[in-house]
């Protein structure tokens, strides 16, 4: 009679255990990078009924370059960032064609007809820093905020932490934040 040999187990309870363990573990140690951007509200695409062609005079585009030294040009003059907000303040604030009745702007033919009608061009080089291009987004949104500040206080008479959404509504559309960052013609 044949004897059958029977081979020893190991138990794999404990291995099983053990690999529990260093999940939650490695769950717990790791940790979760978070998502960090600009904060944008993005248009809506063109729907029918939008002219999505039209195009923009020269005189409604303030051209806003960062170039591979991270040196911001202004219509082709480099400008440091401290004077960015007032540049951009005072394009949009321009009041060049009079039909802005709340702008305070000095109607220089070199500024934008209105605020409604100016559009913000943005465009940076290869080596532009992430850094620096946060810094110009900043200055670009402090503007507008300061702009729309003075639009609640001098126009609605209320400030701008007192203000109904309809209220807010009609400040963001006094002043909109109009930011290209695509190559203009």
């Amino acid at each position: 009679m044949r004897l059958s040999k029977q081979m020893p187990e190991v138990n794999a309870g404990s291995m099983a255990d053990i690999a529990f363990l260093l999940l939650i573990f490695f769950l717990v140690t790791a940790t979760i990078s978070s998502d960090e951007g600009i904060n944008r509200v993005l248009p809506e695409e063109c729907s029918p009924g939008m002219d999505c062609n039209s195009i923009k005079h020269e005189r409604n585009i303030l051209r806003i370059e960062i170039n591979n030294n991270d040196e911001i040009m202004v219509e082709n003059d480099i400008i440091p960032i401290e004077e960015l907000k007032q540049i951009t303040k005072d394009f949009l604030d321009n009041n060049g064609d009079d039909s802005c009745g709340y702008c305070h702007g000095g109607k220089s033919a070199n500024a934008s007809d209105n605020p409604k009608k100016a559009v913000i061009s943005l465009t940076h080089a290869p080596q532009t820093s992430y850094q620096q291009f946060v810094s110009v987004q900043n200055e670009l949104t402090k503007a507008f905020y300061e702009l729309r500040q003075n639009y609640a206080k001098n126009v609605l008479k209320k400030e701008s932490t007192d203000l109904t959404p309809e209220e807010l509504k009609q400040a963001r559309e006094a002043y909109p934040f109009v930011l290209s960052e695509a190559e203009t013609q």
